[in-house]
């Protein structure tokens, strides 16, 4: 198992602005084959969070990145329900009124 840090670094390495989180993850497993989806976004949350002033080139990439990656993750939980929509029935009486000025 690679560690958090090891694959964070790599993240830091490989990350240049607009490149696609596919191809981050891509390149993280090029170098880490064991790691997985849920530990690359950990890496990728912890190199935002712990961030050096000297090397931040690459930290809104690894931020866009997390943050799609968790919300894509989040949302393969989630189950919607789409259906008909219920119409609001009127009352016989107010359909023969019409409005007062």
């Amino acid at each position: 198992m690679t560690s958090i840090e090891e694959i964070t670094a790599t993240l830091r390495s490989i990350a240049v602005p607009g490149m696609k989180p596919k191809a981050i993850r891509a390149a993280v497993r090029e170098r880490h084959p064991e790691a997985s989806k849920k530990e690359i976004v950990r890496a990728a949350f912890f190199a935002v969070t712990e961030a050096s002033s000297a090397n931040q080139d690459g930290t809104p990439e690894l931020h866009n990145f997390a943050l799609a990656e968790r919300v894509a993750e989040d949302n393969a939980e989630v189950v919607l329900r789409t259906g008909k929509r219920k119409k609001k029935k009127h009352s016989s009486g107010a359909a023969g009124k019409s409005p007062a000025h």
